[in-house]
């Protein structure tokens, strides 16, 4: 076959495909007919020039352009707003529903092993002096404990406290693919620390304090953690107990809805870091900041239950490599 002849004869159909696609936003019914017969058209050009082996620009030229009419042809009619509602109203939802006994199980025994270091705390005092010297517990008692919260601008400590619990929530989904011990030991460190606090404040009769600080936003805080959490230890225990399927094939397809997760999980994250910047040092009625936190771990529950039981019910499972191929390919 003589390409240059072909090249010829076929370059007003590609010259008029380019066209079609730089203007993919502005076209009439007809425009977007035509549109899609050229995309099969060109398709089997490529598929000529291709089996042809003889010219590798021309078929790097026919190659970019057919990905980018087939772009067009599957996501012209698609913004990106309505992508991101889709994300939000039924992926993120419905893998946090479905994963639900996965994030519930690590957040009870997490909470679990935190109450009952407080309380080995609270009633031998032998063990709390072990945590420090008296003067040191009396020093984050009295002060620092309270102080770490209006220390730093609000504005400043949002942010910061948003990096760090992103960070911790992305190992602790992450490392559980290491058959679920990093998440184990993330969650055990997560729970040490919450109890060594409750227990050192309950200790000195300041409990009243310790709640008042910590409900405002460890409750939604802490449930995202635990989130990742069940996630991580949901992608571990794939590669234990895969079941019928392939290790690495079950892998995939828990992973990909556990980038979902990660995604979705930044901007509850960022909802937490407003309420520890904005709300729990600088709001000073207790009740009113408790409150605050309630709504707010209230909400994300009936998103989870109402909206994402919605969807998972409606068969959404969040991976990505679910979604249908509308393209039309040419024979």
């Amino acid at each position: 076959m003589d390409l240059d002849v072909f090249a010829a004869a076929h370059r007003p159909d590609w010259e008029r495909l380019d066209a079609l696609v730089r203007r993919r936003r502005r076209l009439s019914g007809p425009e977007v007919d035509e549109l899609v017969e050229l995309y099969q058209r060109v398709s089997t050009h490529l598929s000529v020039v291709r089996s042809s082996g003889q010219d590798p620009r021309l078929v790097g030229y026919l190659s970019g352009l057919v990905a980018r009419a087939r772009s067009a042809v599957t996501g012209a009619h698609e913004a990106a707003w309505r992508d991101a509602a889709r994300f939000f109203t039924e992926t993120f939802p419905a893998v946090l529903y479905r994963l639900r006994w996965w994030w519930i199980a690590a957040g009870l025994g997490t909470v679990a092993f935190s109450a009952a270091l407080a309380v080995w705390l609270v009633a031998d005092p032998r063990v709390l002096s072990a945590v420090g010297t008296p003067e040191q517990i009396r020093a984050y008692v009295e002060n620092d404990f309270a102080n770490y919260y209006v220390e730093h601008p609000g504005a400043s400590f949002a942010a910061q406290v948003w990096t760090n619990n992103a960070w911790a929530a992305a190992l602790a989904l992450i490392f559980g693919v290491f058959l679920c011990l990093p998440t184990v030991y993330i969650l055990a460190l997560n729970g040490a620390n919450l109890g060594v606090a409750a227990g050192a404040m309950f200790a000195h009769g300041k409990g009243d304090v310790f709640l008042g600080l910590i409900l405002p936003h460890g409750l939604l805080e802490l449930t995202a953690v635990f989130v990742a959490a069940g996630v991580g230890l949901k992608l571990g225990w794939t590669l234990i107990a895969p079941g019928p399927r392939p290790r690495l094939r079950a892998l995939g397809e828990e992973a990909r809805p556990a980038l979902a997760v990660a995604l979705g999980l930044v901007l509850v994250l960022f909802v937490s870091g407003l309420i520890e910047g904005f709300v729990t040092g600088w709001v000073h009625i207790t009740w009113l900041r408790i409150g605050i936190g309630v709504l707010a771990e209230l909400l994300f529950l009936a998103y989870v239950f109402v909206v994402g039981r919605a969807a998972h019910n409606r068969g959404v499972t969040g991976d990505i490599a679910a979604a249908p191929q509308a393209a039309p390919v040419a024979g």
